[in-house]
């Protein structure tokens, strides 16, 4: 009797992409059903934790720092593994999506790290996600390029050490990847993003002098974090590269993850590399969370949180204590500032809000920060030079100062601002621009001269239904309703087709946009995340 024949390694269901045979060999393929094989169990006990800490968040309307993990943070001796040269100035950051002309201007931009993002910034059309893919495998063998249709302008790299040090943003652990499948199970997307790049890249980073540095997204506690570190030890046993290799910064953008932030650290430390205060999915999960904990748990307008309000100090000053503890990067939030190229006046004082905004990171002991656009890196790189010298960080520069109760992170109501009639306009604005464009295949859209993200949506959205929730009245003297939420939604389409005029708005999906955004807004049964069901309605 013959044995039986192997299961293909994985399925791809998409439309042929122009080089995909260079991404997906049948190797790279075979190394992402091992990882989806080995670890996607873990994933999914994992994501059932999150729905179990949700409801116990829920009944509380508290969160403390861990008990069971309190010997790790007493516990003194431990750090990090010491950063790799690539990674030990990191004063500047810029973000964006691995399209072909993003890919060349970010790595020419002057920053010293390019994140590049699979991820927020980036809407997950299989030609998004492979593509990307290729054009980072282009720019690391020198072989890529981009001459813009519309004006003729040709884009091409500077040399090697003129260019910025990748650190890659794979997909997070709730999104899965529908045209790649394995054993009949779709991949999660952060294997797909992962794998492929790690099976691509490692070796011929390493002969560059640098290495597969990751972000990791969306984490909410360490062992989720200890997932991540088991599968970065498997892979590099499979490619036979030394352990400790890879490096990875974690994004604290979760309201749990700011309780562990030790404990994540203490689970990748072999590959830590640092951590990133991420400020809008930070808030979108702070609403996610305590969105049935009353009024002391309201945010005002998404635009009145500033990082100087009590408990988002409170956040930052923790995360820059905690990872110089360690000995790992503290990494600031993003400069989501676009530059306009009709108003300097507009310009002026954006730019003056944004100096001022690095310079608060810099004095509090971050050792870099981020930036959405390439005109922004030369403020933020004056603001970190000032502090840092000709040092590569401040690590050195503990915050022994800095003493953050369990109460401090979610004292929503320590700042002095209530939600406006103008704020519930602007999240529905943003909202339905930002769907519109992500629907469309984009996920990093300029909107009133900033850079905006899945993150966006997800704050503007989680705002409407938790106002709605919680009878906010707004400062005209109107309860926040939904019908209110639906009257404001007509009167933006309404706006937005006058500006387009009706061609342009016929040819968009902006019907689609403003229902899907009523729909995550207003319905009873709060969805985890937008972008599971837009998913469903994202077209490639």
């Amino acid at each position: 009797m013959s044995a039986p024949a192997p299961s293909p390694a994985a399925i791809v269901d998409a439309e042929p992409l122009p080089r995909q045979e260079e991404v997906l060999t049948d190797a790279a393929l075979a190394f992402v059903a091992e990882l989806h094989r080995r670890f996607t169990p873990r994933r999914d006990e994992l994501l059932a934790r999150r729905a179990e800490r949700r409801a116990e968040i829920a009944r509380t309307s508290t969160l403390d720092f861990l008990p069971e993990t309190a010997a790790i943070r007493a516990d003194d001796t431990w750090r990090v593994a010491p950063a790799p040269e690539a990674l030990d100035d990191r004063r500047v950051e810029i973000t964006g999506p691995t399209d072909r002309k993003m890919t060349i201007n970010a790595l020419n931009s002057g920053a010293k790290v390019w994140l590049a993002d699979f991820e927020d910034a980036s809407a997950p059309t299989w030609e998004n996600v492979v593509l990307g893919q290729l054009n980072l495998i282009d720019a690391y063998t020198r072989s890529i390029d981009f001459t813009d249709p519309a004006t003729g302008k040709s884009y091409a790299l500077r040399p090697n050490e003129e260019l910025a040090t990748v650190v890659m943003r794979p997909r997070g652990w709730h999104l899965n990847e529908r045209h790649l499948q394995v054993d009949g199970e779709q991949v999660p997307g952060a294997f797909v993003d992962f794998g492929l790049y790690f099976f691509h890249n490692a070796r011929r980073l390493l002969d560059l002098g640098k290495g597969p540095y990751f972000y990791l997204p969306k984490t909410e506690s360490h062992l989720e974090a200890r997932l991540w570190n088991d599968v970065f030890v498997f892979a590099q046993d499979h490619v036979g590269i030394p352990q400790g290799t890879i490096r990875a910064t974690v994004l604290i953008e979760t309201i749990t993850a700011a309780y562990e932030m030790e404990e994540i650290l203490y689970e990748l430390r072999d590959h830590a590399s640092g951590l990133n205060a991420g400020r809008w999915d930070y808030l979108f999960s702070i609403v996610k969370n305590f969105r049935d904990g009353g009024a002391r748990f309201v945010l005002p307008d998404r635009n009145a949180v500033m990082m100087t309000a009590p408990f988002m100090r409170a956040y930052t000053e923790l995360l820059v204590r905690t990872c110089h503890k360690r000995g790992a990067h503290a990494i600031g939030g993003m400069a989501a500032f676009i530059p306009s190229r009709r108003d300097p006046e507009v310009n002026k004082v954006a730019f003056e809000k944004v100096r001022a905004d690095k310079d608060r990171e810099a004095n509090d002991g971050f050792d870099g920060s981020w930036v959405a656009h390439p005109d922004l890196v030369p403020i933020a790189m004056e603001s970190f030079d000032k502090v840092l010298g000709d040092k590569p960080n401040q690590k050195d520069r503990l915050r022994e100062d800095v003493d953050v109760k369990a109460a401090d992170l979610i004292a929503i109501d320590s700042l002095d601002a209530k939600p406006t009639y103008a704020g519930l306009v602007n999240a529905v604005q943003v909202g339905i621009r930002y769907i519109e464009a992500w629907l469309r295949g984009l996920g990093a859209v300029a909107i009133f001269n900033l850079m905006e993200d899945a993150a966006t949506a997800e704050i503007s959205r989680s705002q409407i239904w938790q106002w709605i929730n919680a009878g906010v009245v707004l400062d005209n003297g109107e309860r926040v309703t939904a019908d209110l939420a639906r009257k404001v939604a007509a009167e933006e389409l309404d706006n937005i087709k006058a500006e387009l005029g009706e061609e342009a708005f016929t040819a968009g999906k902006w019907q689609q946009a403003h229902d899907l955004l009523l729909k995550v807004a207003l319905d009873e049964d709060y969805a985890d995340f937008l972008t599971l069901p837009a998913y469903e309605q994202l077209e490639g």
